[in-house]
């Protein structure tokens, strides 16, 4: 075994995702899924070395429990990986400003990530669960938090001020954030290497689709845009959540017709996006089978998904300064729907995108490639790695 495995774990509201990966192959030796967290089936599915395992975690199991199994039930059965792993990384939703980028955890990163979960309410209390768990169990191991957030530093302040009084700024910090950071770097970095050009030279737009989405725009290898902004909120339409609103429409729904503040918020995170249009599912996949089936709240959902993502995707070649290399579809939805991206290519002829049918299909199902014809700019569809970024940071940060 090398000495550089990374123990990486992503901890959500009701989830954690692990894996365990070698930081200078890329190799993922184990990796796996605990979900159902606090409910009576919690439950955790992990494949090692091939081999593929299910256990229950008990009922009303959450973050503690199900790092503590993977320690005592996975890791230790296999000593000749526990005994290798030199660090812990935590993905972190929110650095705020505050982190610019990875950095190894002590008390004040914990204060840090505490003083942004009130802009990731969902996201950044569960990392911080995640982080007192996995550091209860490797006390003298580091744990290192890489953040979202990190990647998007570099945007200027024509992308992330808001036009509000700018003291909610200088004195609150308010701003566009963005999410996906970890995403959107690694994809750009693949781009470039399939473009055969380096990084820095490199203008790409990167769609992370998935039940949370964004885009960014990245121009010479930074962030120049992205469309989550302040909160995951902002932005495409998603699984769940709104996107973009006309922010009036809160004060309509409470002020005429009857719904709380707390009603209205449940309503722009939980109960919108794919969601709210086909008033059934959030899966992306019921929507683009009802569509097949020319369903009308599906074809309604698919129609309004991609073409807000078309629409924010032409609005960022505003920012390339005319040098557009490639489209870079992402995330489950982005890697593995050929409709969505048949859908939304269809609308972005100006920019010279036009799709390989064959081409589209087959890049599913982890398949990376270039769909466009021979005559379009490349449309690429490279699976995400955010892993492999959070453990090559660890080793960077621990192993200097």
């Amino acid at each position: 075994m090398s000495n550089k495995l990374v123990l990486v774990l992503n901890c959500g509201s009701s989830s954690l995702k692990f894996a365990v990966l070698n930081a200078l192959s890329g190799e993922e030796i184990i990796s796996g899924l605990a979900e159902c967290f606090n409910l009576e089936d919690a439950r955790l599915k992990w494949k090692a070395q091939g081999e593929k395992n299910e256990s229950s975690l008990g009922a009303y199991a959450a973050h503690r429990e199900a790092i503590e199994f993977i320690v005592k039930n996975i890791l230790e059965a296999n000593p000749e990986i526990l005994n290798d792993i030199v660090a812990i990384g935590h993905r972190v939703v929110h650095g705020g400003e505050k982190f610019t980028k990875s950095a190894i955890i002590d008390e004040a990163v914990v204060e840090g990530i505490e003083a942004c979960s009130g802009l990731a309410p969902l996201h950044n209390p569960a990392a911080l669960i995640g982080i007192r768990a996995a550091q209860a169990c490797f006390p003298k191991r580091p744990h290192v938090a890489v953040f979202d957030t990190a990647f998007h530093q570099t945007m200027p302040e024509s992308s992330y001020l808001y036009a509000l009084p700018y003291k909610l700024y200088r004195e609150k910090g308010i701003r566009r954030y963005g999410m996906h950071g970890t995403s959107h770097l690694f994809v750009s970095r693949e781009a470039a290497a399939m473009l055969e050009q380096p990084i820095d030279q490199t203008n790409v737009i990167t769609a992370h689709l998935g039940n949370g989405a964004s885009i960014c725009a990245v121009k010479n290898g930074k962030s120049f845009d992205t469309s989550m902004g302040l909160t995951p909120l902002e932005g495409l339409v998603m699984g769940t959540r709104s996107g973009d609103i006309d922010p009036a429409i809160i004060f309509h729904l409470v002020d005429r017709e009857g719904y709380t503040l707390k009603e209205v918020n449940n309503m722009l995170h939980k109960q919108s996006g794919l969601m709210g249009l086909t008033e059934a599912s959030s899966d992306c996949r019921y929507a683009e089978e009802g569509y097949g089936e020319g369903k009308e709240p599906a074809i309604r959902a698919m129609n309004v998904f991609t073409y807000r993502l078309a629409k924010s995707i032409m609005s960022y070649a505003a920012s390339m300064d005319g040098k557009l290399d490639a489209l870079v579809f992402t995330g489950g939805i982005g890697e593995n729907s050929a409709l969505v991206r048949k859908l939304t290519i269809e609308k972005l002829a100006l920019l010279g995108f036009s799709l390989d049918e064959q081409a589209n299909l087959d890049a599913r199902f982890g398949n990376s490639g270039n769909i466009g014809t021979s005559s379009s700019r490349p449309i690429l569809v490279i699976p995400t790695n955010e892993e492999m970024v959070i453990a090559q940071d660890a080793v960077a940060l621990t192993q200097a």
